[in-house]
């Protein structure tokens, strides 16, 4: 059998490219849950297979939200656990007419991403020199892949499939839960945390095999409106508030290196995300971000202490300055619940995984829901290069996510402790 073909009979992989193949695209500018429509379609999908592979209470809500339970095979009662993955993908990169790429046993060098002309290999992204000899799933330089957080619903749903195709194996209440609008900061907000049922949960959302996460950003949106004031440029002296040279000046206020092509662990910053205008008016959209909650919110002081300075400047009204918190770091919530990590690092351990603890350079549906009462770290998935069009992931990886997925239901059974 070739090794393509043993890819291709991969059922974590087979979901994967059949998850992928659903165009799940969340949307920023939509107030409503789900923010894009399609995202039922895929949910639907979900919903019909978790009714036929045999779990029980199998819903989708009126917001997009697919709950199912497999319930204990036990004669004692252990802890409920959970396992959460999202089903949109990014705004940044169409996820339309995904045309994924299977390479096999990969030669360490140069990967052609179809004919669009993109290639990448390990001197521009480092961890692919690592996983030389690995079978990788890639783009076809047009779109994104999905692997955010798809690889991570094909994950959970091929665990649950192992134990509901062998009840012989021991396990307590397993909750499951596919979330809509999670790239747009949105996937925690009817989450029903009291009808998923568990006691405590994981996103599977990470990236590179090993990782496990329990510390995110503290996060916060930064909205200004700058209202110019135009002049014909011929005698425009002492009158002309050029919108769009004042939004320059905004942002140079800024600290120039706390910007993420500077920052790397704990470090935070602001970025700009979005900007447009013309002279009459500008607007410009910022994420605001860092791990410490004190520096956080000076971060913050700091963005409307700049909108103050141009408006003392250039007069009151000209730049208005909106910030709203987006959700919180975990940790406080979870280092309560620390036997949530060490079960998640034995079961890497025993499967031969190095666990790889370091902070979320962003967020996942886990930082809310932790402070919704649901303590939830977060686990890898095996992809990388999230958001664009050199994002990928390593079947093995995948495959071992599985296998520690179900180690830690295993533990469970035993009646590990979350209190």
């Amino acid at each position: 059998m070739s090794e393509t073909t043993n890819v291709m009979n991969s059922e974590v992989v087979k979901r994967l490219l059949c998850y992928v193949s659903y165009d799940t695209q969340s949307k920023d500018e939509s107030s409503e849950v789900p923010s894009t429509q399609k995202q039922f379609d895929l949910a639907k999908v979900l919903k019909k297979e978790l009714e036929e592979i045999g779990a029980l209470d199998v819903r989708l809500s009126d917001h997009c939200y697919v709950y199912a339970k497999i319930p204990s095979n036990l004669d004692k009662k252990v802890p409920a656990i959970g396992f959460i993955a999202h089903m949109d993908t990014s705004p940044a990169l169409s996820g339309k007419d995904i045309k994924p790429q299977i390479i096999q046993n990969y030669d360490g060098g140069v990967i052609k991403l179809g004919e669009s002309g993109f290639s990448m290999g390990p001197n521009e992204f480092p961890a692919l020199a690592e996983l030389k000899g690995k079978s990788l799933i890639t783009t076809d330089g047009t779109t994104l892949l999905g692997a955010d957080d798809k690889a991570g619903v094909a994950e959970i749903m091929t665990m649950a499939a192992f134990f509901l195709a062998h009840p012989e194996v021991k396990h307590g209440d397993i909750c499951i839960a596919f979330t809509p609008d999670e790239e747009v900061g949105r996937g925690a907000d009817f989450f029903d945390v009291e009808g998923f049922g568990a006691e405590a949960a994981y996103t599977v959302d990470g990236g590179a095999l090993g990782e496990l996460e329990y510390e995110n950003f503290n996060a916060a949106s930064g909205h200004v409106t700058i209202q110019g004031k135009g002049i014909h440029p011929g005698s425009a002296k002492g009158k002309m508030k050029n919108a769009l040279l004042i939004a320059m000046e905004f942002q140079a206020l800024l600290p120039a290196f706390e910007n993420p092509m500077y920052t790397e662990g704990y470090e935070g910053f602001y970025h700009l995300d979005h900007m447009e205008g013309d002279v009459e008016g500008a607007q410009m959209a910022y994420i605001i971000r860092d791990h410490d909650r004190e520096k956080f919110e000076q971060k913050k002081a700091f963005f409307e202490k700049a909108a103050e300075f141009l408006n003392a400047k250039y007069g009151a009204g000209t730049v208005t300055a909106v910030v709203k918190d987006s959700y919180y770091n975990m940790k406080e919530k979870i280092e309560p619940h620390m036997e949530l990590i060490h079960i998640a690092e034995n079961a890497m351990r025993k499967n031969g995984v190095t666990p790889v603890i370091s902070p979320v350079r962003g967020g996942t549906d886990g930082a809310r829901l932790s402070y919704m009462g649901l303590p939830c770290p977060n686990l890898c998935t095996g992809g990388h290069n999230y958001h664009g069009k050199y994002e990928y992931v390593c079947v093995e990886s995948m495959e071992q996510t599985v296998n520690i997925l179900t180690e830690i239901v295993k533990s469970f059974a035993v009646g590990k402790n979350v209190d």
